[in-house]
């Protein structure tokens, strides 16, 4: 089986693990809320949790699959998932289901970096852009699908769907990532015979090696403002998931308060998911934003600007324009988080767990200033809003800052 093939089969995990952990994760705030009666600050209290637990899991998970194989990381996280998801299928307690999500998060923390690594290995500086392309459409595509239907699915198949439906699709997954081993092991080596063969006839040596040089094509971007942009991306991507996260774990107060039901909330809701898939999908066929600051710095004004309003909506309309822009913004600060890492990386594993450690934080510190705001300032009902408004403004400082710090001296290089 070739390289291409082997990553057509990695997309295709990526797509089930993405439907799957979307399912279950968007939807446990609204499970809360109708089995427990979850509010606002408790639904963001678990959105905090959520987040720590991913952070400091990612972070170590990336280290695991850098040494011990992508595969055997991505065996042990869909098992562990399996485990705390058939756990939750008879668990009827609110402490119970939040030990059931700590378990399912820490065995996702185990699926993302190695498969962020396996479909951008091996690939020289076009390939990783046209790879991270391909990885962000699919996994927005399928997340965007899962939120979309998801509510419908919630609320045809009764609450027990979010762990029956999750188990169905990871166990396709755990199946077809132990097919996919057997056939890389193999290819890999015939891959080794072929070297060798190449080896012994020495006629062919130094045409193949010329050939191999024209193919590969160096990426001329300086290194100091590449560190510089990733530096800027791993900063700002937190932020966004400090957005996303209080967004999910308010959004079952949102939808009450504007009169929706779960199966259209999880149409309407959802939209900020199509327009990141839309933008992932022109990001991917232009390459023009790279390493240009301006893009980066206005897609976080965008989101900063537009995260309130989601909030906050007064009615239907404003809560769909508002995630259109919303969804472009995430778009281009998540595709520059993970490009940047892939970019400049040889050990993809480990930088993947590092970007996708960032997410935790993010998924952590919105949540948890959220939830405080609404503790310690419970006379004012949108302080949760105004609270994470203002640490979104802070990492607008800390982005200009960096971006300062790391500026070329020459004025066209932004």
């Amino acid at each position: 089986m070739s390289q291409r093939q082997l990553k057509t089969g990695y997309f295709i995990l990526e797509g089930l693990n993405s439907f799957a952990t979307v399912y279950y994760l968007f939807y446990l705030y609204f499970f809360m809320q109708m089995a427990f009666g979850f509010g606002n600050k408790a639904n963001l209290v678990l959105a905090a949790a959520n987040g720590m637990i991913y952070m400091v899991g990612s972070f170590f998970a990336g280290r695991f699959a850098q040494r011990f194989g992508y595969f055997k990381s991505l065996k042990l996280g869909f098992a562990v998932m399996l485990l705390g998801l058939g756990a939750g299928t008879h668990v009827n307690s609110a402490g119970g289901q939040i030990g059931v999500m700590a378990i399912m998060v820490l065995g996702m923390c185990f699926t993302w970096p190695p498969l962020e690594a396996l479909v951008s290995e091996n690939e020289p500086p076009p390939g990783v852009q046209t790879m991270v392309g391909i990885y962000n459409v699919v996994w927005a595509g399928t997340g965007a699908l899962a939120y979309f239907s998801g509510g419908a699915i919630l609320e045809k198949l009764g609450l027990k769907s979010l762990f029956y439906v999750p188990i169905a699709v990871q166990l396709c997954q755990l199946g077809l990532t132990i097919w996919l081993e057997r056939q890389a092991q193999a290819s890999d080596e015939c891959r080794v015979l072929s070297v060798a063969e190449r080896v012994c006839s020495p006629a062919t040596d130094d045409s193949q090696g010329s050939e191999m040089m024209n193919t590969v094509e160096l990426n001329p971007r300086p290194i100091a403002k590449a560190r510089a942009f990733l530096a800027m991306a791993w900063l700002a991507n937190p932020f966004a998931y400090i957005a996303i996260n209080t967004l999910i774990a308010v959004m079952p107060g949102v939808a009450s308060r504007l009169g929706l039901s779960t199966m259209v909330a999880g149409f309407c809701c959802s939209i900020w998911c199509f327009a990141r898939l839309a933008a992932f999908w022109g990001l991917w066929r232009w390459s023009g934003w790279h390493y240009r600051f301006r893009w980066l710095v206005a897609a976080y004004l965008a989101l900063s600007g537009t995260f309130a309003i989601l909030v906050l909506a007064p009615n239907l309309a404003a809560l769909v324009l508002a995630q259109i822009v919303f969804g472009c913004a995430l778009g281009l600060i998540y595709y520059s988080s993970l490009f940047y890492s892939m970019d400049l990386s040889q050990a993809k594993g480990e930088r993947g767990g590092i970007h996708e450690a960032a997410i935790g934080l993010g998924n952590f510190a919105g949540p948890a200033v959220g939830a405080a705001a609404l503790h310690f300032l419970p006379q004012y009902a949108n302080g949760s809003a105004w609270a994470v408004s203002g640490l979104l403004l802070l990492g607008l400082g800390g982005l200009v800052a960096v971006w300062w710090k790391g500026k070329s001296p020459n004025p066209k290089s932004d």
